[in-house]
């Protein structure tokens, strides 16, 4: 790396240079980048509404790409709460840690199945609300088995599960530990999801 902070380089994850980086994400690995293109406005307000995260102290994001939903997440937290991020991707990892200054981010480069793991690293508390992009549809189903358990076991009772997807196969792996789901479309998106949320009780 560059000694220099005169002529590093910061990767804008914003406007068509978010776009470019979520399509190279996307053709780098499909199966762990769940669009070609970062999430719309629209979606992010009603992530944000759904995981009703304005009232949680602690909240997830598995999958937080090239970061619109976690820059929406942060905007609509309190003050003292916090956001853990989980990335696998080393690319969109890096341009997080390096465009991501908030003091309530804790960015984590790791699978979603070791989100009860990282929780207990972080000392923090069962999550109020869990959001995830991650597609459960292109995953091995072994993977998508232990990250949907995982959910269940560490979301607080009353706390909310609501992921984003094109296709519906989150909730064969989700409901049989949360139940029936709500299910939503956002068609202001491309592609139009589904978003699903659930309530443990």
């Amino acid at each position: 790396m560059n000694s220099n902070p005169g002529t590093q380089r910061t990767p804008s994850f914003t406007g068509a240079a978010g776009s470019l980086a979520f399509l190279r994400g996307f053709l780098r690995n499909p199966a762990q980048v769940g669009s070609v293109v970062p999430s719309s406005p629209q979606l992010e307000r009603r992530l944000v509404d759904s995981a009703r995260v304005r009232e949680a102290r602690t909240v997830v994001e598995l999958g937080p790409g090239t970061g619109g939903t976690t820059r929406a997440l942060l905007a609509a937290m309190a003050p003292g709460a916090q956001l853990l991020a989980i990335e696998l991707d080393n690319d969109f990892y890096d341009g997080l840690r390096q465009s991501l200054r908030d003091p309530r981010l804790l960015l984590e480069q790791a699978s979603a199945e070791r989100l009860g793991e990282l929780l207990e690293e972080h000392g923090l508390p069962a999550p109020d609300a869990i959001v995830s992009g991650i597609p459960f549809s292109t995953m091995p189903q072994h993977v998508s088995q232990r990250i949907a358990s995982s959910i269940a076991q560490v979301l607080r009772p009353g706390g909310r599960f609501v992921a984003y997807q094109v296709r519906g196969h989150v909730a064969d792996f989700v409901s049989p530990h949360l139940g029936t789901p709500d299910k939503q479309w956002e068609m202001l998106n491309v592609p139009p999801v589904r978003v699903f949320t659930w309530c443990k009780s």
